[in-house]
Protein backbone atom coordinates (compact mmCIF):
# COMPACT_ATOMS: atom_id res chain seq x y z
CA UNK A 1 0.00 0.00 0.00
CA UNK A 2 2.43 2.70 0.66
CA UNK A 3 4.63 1.71 -2.64
CA UNK A 4 1.23 2.11 -4.39
CA UNK A 5 0.37 6.21 -2.68
CA UNK A 6 3.82 6.72 -3.42
CA UNK A 7 3.83 5.58 -7.00
CA UNK A 8 0.68 8.07 -8.10
CA UNK A 9 1.96 10.94 -9.47
CA UNK A 10 0.55 14.10 -7.40
CA UNK A 11 -1.31 15.48 -10.91
CA UNK A 12 -3.07 12.64 -11.02
CA UNK A 13 -3.94 13.26 -6.99
CA UNK A 14 -5.31 16.77 -7.52
CA UNK A 15 -7.64 15.47 -10.95
CA UNK A 16 -9.21 12.73 -8.83
CA UNK A 17 -9.44 15.21 -6.09
CA UNK A 18 -11.45 17.65 -8.57
CA UNK A 19 -13.91 14.42 -9.84
CA UNK A 20 -14.24 13.65 -6.15
CA UNK A 21 -15.15 17.15 -5.07
CA UNK A 22 -17.77 17.58 -7.66
CA UNK A 23 -19.44 14.90 -7.24
CA UNK A 24 -19.58 15.99 -3.68
CA UNK A 25 -20.66 19.32 -4.83
CA UNK A 26 -23.31 17.33 -7.20
CA UNK A 27 -24.50 15.02 -4.27
CA UNK A 28 -24.15 16.41 -0.93
CA UNK A 29 -26.94 18.78 -1.07
CA UNK A 30 -27.17 20.03 2.52
CA UNK A 31 -23.45 20.76 2.90
CA UNK A 32 -23.60 23.00 -0.57
CA UNK A 33 -26.18 24.68 1.23
CA UNK A 34 -24.13 25.79 4.29
CA UNK A 35 -21.20 26.84 1.43
CA UNK A 36 -23.57 29.36 -0.51
CA UNK A 37 -25.06 30.37 2.84
CA UNK A 38 -22.11 31.41 4.47
CA UNK A 39 -20.51 32.72 1.19
CA UNK A 40 -23.51 34.59 0.69
CA UNK A 41 -23.49 35.87 4.36
CA UNK A 42 -19.99 37.07 4.69
CA UNK A 43 -20.03 38.41 0.56
CA UNK A 44 -23.16 40.50 0.13
CA UNK A 45 -22.00 42.60 -2.95
CA UNK A 46 -20.96 38.76 -4.83
CA UNK A 47 -23.08 37.72 -8.04
CA UNK A 48 -25.21 34.51 -7.29
CA UNK A 49 -22.87 33.09 -10.52
CA UNK A 50 -19.76 33.84 -8.61
CA UNK A 51 -21.06 32.34 -5.35
CA UNK A 52 -21.63 29.26 -7.36
CA UNK A 53 -18.17 28.99 -8.80
CA UNK A 54 -16.27 29.62 -5.92
CA UNK A 55 -18.67 26.74 -3.81
CA UNK A 56 -17.76 24.51 -6.59
CA UNK A 57 -14.17 25.25 -6.27
CA UNK A 58 -14.46 25.02 -2.39
CA UNK A 59 -15.73 21.42 -2.46
CA UNK A 60 -13.08 20.81 -5.39
CA UNK A 61 -10.11 21.77 -3.23
CA UNK A 62 -11.60 19.92 -0.70
CA UNK A 63 -11.75 16.48 -2.61
CA UNK A 64 -8.02 17.09 -3.30
CA UNK A 65 -6.85 18.17 0.14
CA UNK A 66 -8.94 14.37 1.35
CA UNK A 67 -6.91 12.53 -1.38
CA UNK A 68 -3.47 14.45 -0.05
CA UNK A 69 -3.67 13.39 3.31
CA UNK A 70 -4.93 10.11 2.27
CA UNK A 71 -1.45 9.93 0.95
CA UNK A 72 0.08 11.52 3.33
CA UNK A 73 0.64 8.23 5.35
CA UNK A 74 2.47 6.93 2.17
CA UNK A 75 5.26 9.38 2.00
CA UNK A 76 8.56 9.08 3.72
CA UNK A 77 10.49 12.50 5.52
CA UNK A 78 12.42 13.12 2.25
CA UNK A 79 9.07 12.93 -0.29
CA UNK A 80 7.10 15.52 2.24
CA UNK A 81 10.01 17.72 2.21
CA UNK A 82 10.45 18.15 -1.49
CA UNK A 83 6.47 17.95 -2.25
CA UNK A 84 6.07 21.43 -0.18
CA UNK A 85 7.67 24.91 -0.80
CA UNK A 86 8.15 27.62 2.20
CA UNK A 87 8.25 31.06 2.06
CA UNK A 88 9.08 33.26 5.38
CA UNK A 89 11.22 30.80 6.83
CA UNK A 90 13.28 33.55 8.62
CA UNK A 91 10.33 33.90 10.91
CA UNK A 92 9.67 30.22 11.65
CA UNK A 93 13.40 29.64 12.43
CA UNK A 94 13.08 32.67 14.78
CA UNK A 95 10.45 31.38 16.74
CA UNK A 96 12.09 27.97 16.60
CA UNK A 97 15.16 30.08 18.48
CA UNK A 98 13.16 31.86 21.26
CA UNK A 99 13.67 30.02 24.78
CA UNK A 100 9.89 30.92 25.79
CA UNK A 101 8.21 28.61 22.95
CA UNK A 102 6.04 30.34 20.22
CA UNK A 103 2.37 29.89 19.20
CA UNK A 104 1.55 29.46 15.62
CA UNK A 105 -2.07 29.72 14.23
CA UNK A 106 -3.38 28.64 11.43
CA UNK A 107 -6.82 27.77 9.93
CA UNK A 108 -8.57 25.09 7.86
CA UNK A 109 -7.35 25.97 4.45
CA UNK A 110 -5.02 24.69 2.09
CA UNK A 111 -3.69 21.23 3.36
CA UNK A 112 -3.13 22.35 6.80
CA UNK A 113 -2.37 18.59 8.00
CA UNK A 114 0.60 18.49 5.25
CA UNK A 115 1.54 22.09 6.54
CA UNK A 116 1.89 20.93 10.47
CA UNK A 117 3.75 17.69 8.99
CA UNK A 118 6.00 19.43 6.48
CA UNK A 119 7.09 22.66 9.42
CA UNK A 120 8.14 19.84 12.10
CA UNK A 121 10.29 18.32 9.16
CA UNK A 122 11.57 21.25 8.16
CA UNK A 123 12.56 22.36 11.37
CA UNK A 124 13.44 19.43 12.72
CA UNK A 125 11.80 19.40 15.57
CA UNK A 126 8.44 18.21 16.40
CA UNK A 127 5.47 20.63 16.82
CA UNK A 128 2.63 20.42 19.73
CA UNK A 129 -0.69 20.55 18.24
CA UNK A 130 -4.02 20.63 19.79
CA UNK A 131 -6.79 18.89 18.56
CA UNK A 132 -10.54 17.19 19.15
CA UNK A 133 -11.11 13.66 19.10
CA UNK A 134 -12.77 12.89 16.20
CA UNK A 135 -15.84 10.48 16.36
CA UNK A 136 -14.93 7.36 15.05
CA UNK A 137 -12.50 5.86 17.21
CA UNK A 138 -10.63 4.04 14.01
CA UNK A 139 -10.36 7.25 12.23
CA UNK A 140 -8.89 8.98 15.36
CA UNK A 141 -6.48 6.44 15.53
CA UNK A 142 -5.11 6.63 11.87
CA UNK A 143 -5.39 10.63 12.08
CA UNK A 144 -3.53 10.71 15.33
CA UNK A 145 -0.72 8.38 13.79
CA UNK A 146 -0.86 10.44 10.90
CA UNK A 147 0.12 13.29 13.01
CA UNK A 148 2.39 12.12 15.63
CA UNK A 149 4.62 9.82 12.70
CA UNK A 150 7.40 11.65 12.99
CA UNK A 151 7.60 12.56 16.39
CA UNK A 152 4.92 15.28 16.57
CA UNK A 153 3.25 15.83 19.66
CA UNK A 154 -0.65 16.18 20.02
CA UNK A 155 -3.15 17.05 22.77
CA UNK A 156 -6.49 16.45 22.86
CA UNK A 157 -8.25 19.76 23.08
CA UNK A 158 -10.40 19.23 26.42
CA UNK A 159 -8.39 20.22 28.98
CA UNK A 160 -5.27 21.21 27.03
CA UNK A 161 -4.03 24.67 28.79
CA UNK A 162 -2.26 22.94 31.50
CA UNK A 163 -0.03 20.83 28.55
CA UNK A 164 0.08 24.08 26.54
CA UNK A 165 2.07 25.33 29.68
CA UNK A 166 3.68 22.78 30.24
CA UNK A 167 5.04 22.73 26.12
CA UNK A 168 5.54 26.47 26.34
CA UNK A 169 8.21 26.32 29.17
CA UNK A 170 10.08 23.87 27.59
CA UNK A 171 10.94 26.42 24.54
CA UNK A 172 8.43 24.09 22.19
CA UNK A 173 6.25 25.60 19.33
CA UNK A 174 2.30 25.30 19.58
CA UNK A 175 0.08 24.95 16.66
CA UNK A 176 -3.46 26.29 17.20
CA UNK A 177 -6.32 26.00 14.26
CA UNK A 178 -8.25 28.99 15.39
CA UNK A 179 -10.85 29.27 13.16
CA UNK A 180 -13.47 27.38 14.46
CA UNK A 181 -16.28 28.25 16.96
CA UNK A 182 -16.18 28.10 20.61
CA UNK A 183 -18.96 28.02 22.83
CA UNK A 184 -19.79 31.55 24.27
CA UNK A 185 -18.83 30.90 28.01
CA UNK A 186 -15.32 29.88 26.50
CA UNK A 187 -14.54 32.20 23.95
CA UNK A 188 -14.34 36.06 23.06
CA UNK A 189 -16.78 38.08 21.00
CA UNK A 190 -14.77 38.95 17.59
CA UNK A 191 -15.93 40.59 13.96
CA UNK A 192 -15.08 37.85 11.23
CA UNK A 193 -15.95 38.87 8.20
CA UNK A 194 -18.36 41.81 9.25
CA UNK A 195 -19.96 39.85 11.60
CA UNK A 196 -19.62 38.83 15.39
CA UNK A 197 -18.75 35.81 16.10
CA UNK A 198 -17.32 33.85 19.36
CA UNK A 199 -13.42 32.87 19.01
CA UNK A 200 -11.25 31.11 21.34
CA UNK A 201 -8.39 32.88 23.77
CA UNK A 202 -6.49 30.18 23.78
CA UNK A 203 -3.50 31.88 21.83
CA UNK A 204 -3.78 35.42 23.14
CA UNK A 205 -3.93 34.26 26.61
CA UNK A 206 -0.75 32.28 26.08
CA UNK A 207 1.39 34.97 24.37
CA UNK A 208 0.19 37.62 26.98
CA UNK A 209 0.98 35.15 29.95
CA UNK A 210 4.20 33.95 29.01
CA UNK A 211 5.59 36.83 26.42
CA UNK A 212 5.50 33.86 23.38
CA UNK A 213 5.28 35.56 19.90
CA UNK A 214 2.39 34.27 17.84
CA UNK A 215 2.99 33.73 13.74
CA UNK A 216 -0.09 33.38 11.37
CA UNK A 217 0.92 30.44 9.20
CA UNK A 218 -0.53 28.29 6.35
CA UNK A 219 -0.20 25.60 3.49
CA UNK A 220 -1.59 26.78 0.50
CA UNK A 221 -2.38 25.05 -2.67
CA UNK A 222 -0.98 27.26 -5.29
CA UNK A 223 -2.13 27.81 -8.87
CA UNK A 224 0.66 24.87 -9.94
CA UNK A 225 -0.83 23.15 -7.50
CA UNK A 226 1.98 22.73 -5.40
CA UNK A 227 1.94 23.37 -1.81
CA UNK A 228 3.41 26.47 -0.27
CA UNK A 229 3.92 27.08 3.51
CA UNK A 230 4.00 30.61 4.21
CA UNK A 231 4.98 31.67 7.67
CA UNK A 232 4.19 35.49 8.64
CA UNK A 233 6.07 37.81 11.09
CA UNK A 234 5.06 37.30 14.63
CA UNK A 235 2.02 39.45 15.28
CA UNK A 236 2.12 42.93 17.00
CA UNK A 237 0.08 42.26 20.23
CA UNK A 238 -1.53 44.74 22.70
CA UNK A 239 -0.09 45.06 26.14
CA UNK A 240 -1.41 47.16 28.75
CA UNK A 241 -2.74 47.45 32.32
CA UNK A 242 -6.30 46.05 31.35
CA UNK A 243 -5.33 42.11 30.70
CA UNK A 244 -9.00 41.33 29.61
CA UNK A 245 -9.23 44.72 26.92
CA UNK A 246 -6.13 43.25 25.22
CA UNK A 247 -7.37 39.43 25.39
CA UNK A 248 -10.21 40.36 23.65
CA UNK A 249 -7.97 42.81 21.46
CA UNK A 250 -5.26 40.57 20.76
CA UNK A 251 -8.14 37.72 19.30
CA UNK A 252 -9.08 40.50 17.04
CA UNK A 253 -5.25 40.80 15.67
CA UNK A 254 -5.26 36.97 15.43
CA UNK A 255 -8.41 36.58 13.44
CA UNK A 256 -8.67 39.27 11.82
CA UNK A 257 -4.94 37.74 10.51
CA UNK A 258 -6.98 34.36 9.31
CA UNK A 259 -9.68 36.33 7.33
CA UNK A 260 -6.86 38.20 5.24
CA UNK A 261 -5.74 34.71 4.54
CA UNK A 262 -9.47 33.34 3.39
CA UNK A 263 -10.16 36.80 1.64
CA UNK A 264 -6.72 35.88 -0.66
CA UNK A 265 -7.67 32.09 -1.15
CA UNK A 266 -11.00 31.91 -0.32
CA UNK A 267 -12.04 28.71 -2.50
CA UNK A 268 -9.69 27.09 0.12
CA UNK A 269 -11.12 27.32 3.05
CA UNK A 270 -13.65 24.89 4.90
CA UNK A 271 -16.91 26.99 4.22
CA UNK A 272 -18.96 23.84 5.38
CA UNK A 273 -18.14 25.04 9.17
CA UNK A 274 -21.02 26.94 10.18
CA UNK A 275 -19.18 29.38 11.55
CA UNK A 276 -22.14 32.05 12.71
CA UNK A 277 -24.76 29.61 14.10
CA UNK A 278 -23.77 31.29 17.70
CA UNK A 279 -25.33 34.66 16.70
CA UNK A 280 -26.98 34.40 13.92
CA UNK A 281 -28.92 31.21 14.01
CA UNK A 282 -31.16 32.05 11.22
CA UNK A 283 -28.40 31.57 8.34
CA UNK A 284 -29.11 27.58 9.32
CA UNK A 285 -32.61 27.56 9.58
CA UNK A 286 -32.46 23.37 9.47
CA UNK A 287 -30.39 23.62 12.53
CA UNK A 288 -33.67 25.78 14.59
CA UNK A 289 -36.12 23.50 12.80
CA UNK A 290 -33.68 20.44 14.45
CA UNK A 291 -33.45 21.77 17.65
CA UNK A 292 -37.41 22.54 17.98
CA UNK A 293 -37.65 18.64 17.40
CA UNK A 294 -35.45 17.56 19.99
CA UNK A 295 -37.40 19.78 22.49
CA UNK A 296 -40.47 18.48 21.34
CA UNK A 297 -39.24 15.24 22.07
CA UNK A 298 -38.16 15.68 25.02
CA UNK A 299 -41.23 17.58 26.08
CA UNK A 300 -43.31 14.92 24.90
CA UNK A 301 -41.17 12.17 26.76
CA UNK A 302 -41.52 14.27 30.27
CA UNK A 303 -44.93 14.46 29.78
CA UNK A 304 -45.36 11.09 29.39
CA UNK A 305 -42.93 10.17 32.23
CA UNK A 306 -45.40 12.62 34.75
CA UNK A 307 -48.73 10.99 33.25
CA UNK A 308 -47.54 7.45 34.42
CA UNK A 309 -46.34 8.70 37.52
CA UNK A 310 -50.05 10.08 38.30
CA UNK A 311 -51.81 6.72 37.44
CA UNK A 312 -49.71 4.93 39.26
CA UNK A 313 -51.50 3.61 42.21
CA UNK A 314 -50.57 4.30 45.83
Amino acid sequence: MPRLGRAVPHRLVVRAGRCLGLAAYVLDVRHRRIVRRNLRFTHPEWSPERIRRLSREVFQNTGITVLEICRMGCLSREEILRSVRITGEEHLLSALKNPKGAVIISAHMGNWEMGFLFTSLYAGTPLVGVARPLGSRLLNRWVRDLRTRFGNIILDKAGALRDMVRMLRRGKVLGLLIDQGTRRSEGVEVTFFGHTVTATPVAALLARRYDCPVLPFFCIREADDRLTVTAQPPLRLRKTDDPRADLVANTQIMTHAIEAAIRKYPDQWFWFHKRWKRHYPQLYPEDLARRQRRREKRLAKIRKTQGGRRRTPC
